[in-house]
């Protein structure tokens, strides 16, 4: 393979691979720093980053902003929960399993496995019957979806033990287990926007008319990317339920919906740049703003900011990013090659003189 052929290669895949480095590189530093606090504080960050990626990758790509996709990671959590867990706990609390969960004991790579699919098989259900909804429509209708799960998982106490906490998940997801699974879904995520079926679906995004006119079968196209990025959060939220120990529905509703979309404005939800940078970006204005509730010393004197203010400052900024850079930090683009190298501006001819 010829010198320009490996750099057209690394070109075409750039952004992806310079966002790769800049978070393998974030890890790096905070791991090398140390303490039990950032390794906990990393591992959530890359779970979420999984999770924001992959609601982009549906979002960003069709423009229609779902509210629902934590539902999907409530799926894919618990679907992960059920096949790792303690199998003499699950014949006690969990009596409406199937024999092979309730009875069985699986590796966790299976079970994430079995998470996403779960998450893939319910938005092909669900999305065949509302995907033909575009805007307002299809936005209510997503977060009428999360709303079903969180009623139909707080009620089936037989197989998700209901208000109750399922217990007894192996904790096995740290700093670098989590990173591979950002790094994956980071290049799912690229592939599809590269793809014919992610370039139909921007297509559609831009002008749907003029999409519809082109013989593009914008259904099928949205429902592609809606199950493949079901399928991300699914394993996003195994990823999760192994990470706690424990789950309750409680943590997969109104809160992780509204932490995972700012991540997406704050970023630009038009890029795979702007998921990335979004989840850095409000992950550290979050940690600044936790360590300031939990009291900061400055010259002898503890300045500690009211509870809630983690929320109140990112409700600011995701205002603040709406009303001045609507597109957000990354203005919606992908990172740019940086070896361009700007073409020559053509010389300046005389203009022929009129005749006396």
């Amino acid at each position: 393979m010829s010198d320009t052929l490996v750099m057209r290669r690394v070109r075409d895949w750039w952004p992806v691979l310079s966002l790769a480095l800049v978070v393998v590189l974030v890890v790096a530093i905070a791991m090398w720093l140390g303490g039990d606090q950032i390794r906990v504080t990393l591992t959530e960050m890359l779970i979420r980053m999984t999770v924001v990626v992959a609601t982009y990758l549906f979002i960003g790509n069709s423009g229609i902003l779902s509210f629902g996709h934590i539902g999907f990671m409530c799926i894919g959590a618990y679907a992960a929960g059920w096949a790792t867990c303690n199998p003499s706990w699950k014949q006690l609390m969990l009596t409406g399993l199937p024999t092979f969960l309730q009875e069985g004991e699986y590796p966790f790579l299976v079970a994430v496995g079995g998470g996403g699919l779960l998450a893939a098989v319910v938005a092909l259900i669900f999305g065949a019957a509302v995907i033909r909804l575009s805007g307002i429509g299809a936005s209510i209708a997503t977060f009428a979806f999360l709303a079903i799960v969180n009623s139909v998982y707080s009620n089936w106490d037989s197989v998700t033990a209901g208000t109750s906490s399922i217990i007894g998940i192996p904790q096995v997801v740290g700093p670098w287990e989590a990173l591979a699974f950002a790094l994956v879904s980071m290049v799912v995520a690229f592939i599809f926007q590269q793809s014919r079926y992610g370039l139909m679906l921007k297509a559609s995004r831009d002008d749907e008319v003029a999409a519809r006119a082109s013989a593009i079968d914008i259904v099928k196209v949205r429902l592609i990317a809606f199950v493949v990025s079901a399928f991300l959060v699914g394993m996003g939220g195994a990823l999760y339920g192994h990470f706690l120990g424990v789950l309750t529905v409680d943590i997969f509703y109104m809160g992780l919906t509204f932490i995972t979309l700012s991540m997406l404005v704050v970023g630009g939800i038009g890029s795979l740049s702007g998921a990335v940078v979004g989840v850095l970006a409000v992950t550290l204005v979050v940690e600044v703003l936790r360590a300031v509730e939990a009291g900061v010393g400055i010259g002898g004197v503890t300045i500690a900011l009211p509870q809630g203010t983690q929320e109140i400052g990112l409700g600011v900024i995701m205002a603040l990013i709406l009303l001045f850079r609507s597109s957000g930090l990354t203005k919606s683009r992908e990172v740019p090659w940086p070896f361009a190298t700007r073409e020559p501006e053509p010389a300046a001819t005389e203009q022929p003189q009129a005749a006396e």
